[in-house]
């Protein structure tokens, strides 16, 4: 009988990995663990993350956007959360996304 997948824990797993001062997004998560949900399934895991040790603020959508931030309680608690990390934060947008993005698929190996 096949293993099943905790699917929840394989992306908490990738989101610890994420260096301090530097996001990926929900997308680039799935991809790297090749889930059928996609996206939506990461984006699951996230909201579902607290209490689990995971730097869900680390995980923002596609184009830089914090659209997990009101996850957190206090709607500025995920910003404040990176710009500690010195990720610069406009509008709720990281603004350098290009420049601190981390891609699990370039960065791990399965």
């Amino acid at each position: 009988m096949a293993e099943s997948r905790n699917y929840f824990e394989e992306v908490y797993e990738v989101v610890r990995l994420i260096p301090a001062g530097r996001v990926t997004t929900y997308g680039a998560i799935a991809r790297y663990l090749s889930l059928r949900a996609g996206a939506r399934m990461v984006g699951w895991a996230m909201n579902a993350s607290h209490g689990h040790d995971v730097p869900a603020h680390r995980v923002i959508n596609s184009i830089g956007v914090l659209s997990g931030k009101h996850f957190f309680g206090d709607p500025d608690r995920m910003q404040q959360l990176l710009e500690a990390e010195g990720v610069r934060v406009e509008n709720d947008r990281v603004t350098d996304f290009q420049k601190v993005f981390w891609d699990p698929s370039a960065e791990l190996s399965l």
